[in-house]
């Protein structure tokens, strides 16, 4: 038999008769009418609207600082009851709303912490990514995606909610202060990566990170390059330069502008990208140039010329067949679509197809 759980903040947010937001404002709308009424039935019995109103307010409050008027009339006493009745009952309806909505946040708040940490202690071998800008939000929804266990540290509590409404485990906290990182366990963690827009920052969180847990995998965000040497002193296992990549990625579309088209047309060139990203490989696609240095060589020979740099596992002949995994003695045609497996530089390693002849880049940009 199934069960639904509910959490115990959803019976919180009920209330009695709906949310406690809603249970107040029907508490003041009662008591708005209530003052409205009687302070219209003071003033048609001759008193001054300004008289009304704080005979109403001692009433309803019950200061009984005296009465204002004489109160010598049935109609008079008619309507101090029930501006009484009503509205010392709506006083009361109202305070006890303000408590609810006092007590339901201040519940929701403790529930929901409590859940985080419970769900944080429950973890091993985890992630931890320390900020959520730009960069942290992509990773947080990477790692979402392949259903990766992560905990973000967020100072920002604006972000947090932000994150935790996305499902995410996140705790609002420094990631530079040796506590933040406990709660986030650090101790058993398996990889943290530092992702903040502060290389001063980064720097301190890798040494508090290294030493709180040596067997930690640190992954560190740069900005500067004279940055990268510290963070590795400082204990990270792997530096990431945005800045660097994005200028390498934006050379690679213009050098390999083929690729996209390639991988989108073949969905199996895809899956080998990603399997060569395991073994720190790289696949491109590039076009030889009609009058390029490789055109009309050999696959052979283009893969001696590069130095181990590329080999060739493809050739698309336009308008003709695919020839995969050439020999040798293959001829690279001009217009020929070549997917390169690359290691090492991926820009310089494709370049020398792009080369004219008797300029040609080999091995890892050297001119021959």
């Amino acid at each position: 038999m199934s069960e639904t759980f509910h959490h115990p903040a959803d019976f919180a947010e009920q209330g009695v008769f709906g949310s406690p937001v809603q249970n107040l404002a029907r508490a003041l709308a009662f008591v708005g009418v209530v003052y409205v009424l009687a302070t219209a039935g003071f003033v048609a019995a001759g008193w001054t609207v300004a008289d009304a109103f704080y005979m109403v307010t001692l009433t309803i409050f019950s200061v009984g600082y005296g009465e204002v008027h004489p109160i010598d009339t049935p109609w008079l006493r008619l309507l101090a009851m029930g501006t009484i009745i009503l509205g010392c009952t709506g006083m009361i309806v109202t305070t006890g709303a303000l408590v609810q909505v006092f007590a339901h946040y201040q519940i929701t708040r403790l529930l929901g912490m409590d859940r985080m940490h419970s769900e944080i202690d429950k973890l091993n071998g985890h992630a931890i990514v320390c900020g959520l800008g730009r960069i942290g939000n992509q990773l947080a929804k990477e790692l979402a995606a392949a259903g990766s266990a992560f905990v973000i540290l967020e100072r920002d509590p604006a972000k947090a909610a932000q994150a935790k409404a996305l499902g995410y485990l996140c705790l609002v906290g420094d990631a530079t202060d040796e506590e933040a990182l406990r709660e986030a366990g650090i101790e058993r963690a398996r990889v943290l990566a530092t992702v903040l827009p502060d290389d001063a920052k980064n720097v301190f969180i890798t040494l508090s990170a290294r030493n709180l847990n040596p067997k930690l995998e640190i992954i560190a965000r740069g900005e500067l390059p004279s940055t990268e040497g510290k963070l590795f002193h400082a204990g990270a296992d792997k530096v990431v330069l945005p800045t660097h990549i994005g200028a390498e990625r934006i050379a690679e579309m213009i050098l390999y502008p083929a690729t996209a088209r390639s991988a989108s047309e073949q969905e199996h060139l895809e899956e080998m990208k990603r399997r060569l990203r395991e073994y720190g490989l790289a696949m491109e696609v590039v076009t030889a140039a009609p009058k390029g240095a490789l055109t009309g060589c050999t696959v052979g020979e283009a893969e001696r010329r590069a130095s181990g740099a590329f080999f060739i596992v493809q050739i698309d002949r336009p308008g003709g067949p695919s020839i995969v995994h050439p020999g040798e003695t293959v001829e690279i045609m001009a217009d020929d679509q070549i997917v390169l497996v690359m290691r090492g530089s991926h820009v310089s390693a494709g370049a020398i197809f792009l080369s004219p002849k008797g300029r040609e880049r080999v091995g890892r940009g050297y001119t021959r």
